[in-house]
């Protein structure tokens, strides 16, 4: 059960980060060029939640695969 909640949680974690990096690519048409915008988004500290949810789902899914 423990499981199941930090699959979730770092399932939400993931999409809210994925939804702030897509959010902010709106700045790329305005003439923002890529290294631009990779340097924004490493000083957003919500676009940290997007690996920090891939890093909880895949430690979960380790986990659940080494002990069914």
């Amino acid at each position: 059960m423990l499981l199941i909640f930090i699959f979730l949680t770092g399932f939400g974690l993931a999409v809210s980060g994925g939804v702030s990096i897509i959010a902010y690519m709106n700045f790329l048409p305005v003439g923002v060029t890529w290294g631009d915008y990779l340097i924004f988004l490493a000083g957003r500290p919500e676009c940290y939640f997007f690996p920090a949810g891939l890093l909880l789902m895949a430690l979960t899914l380790w986990r659940y695969s080494s002990n069914p």
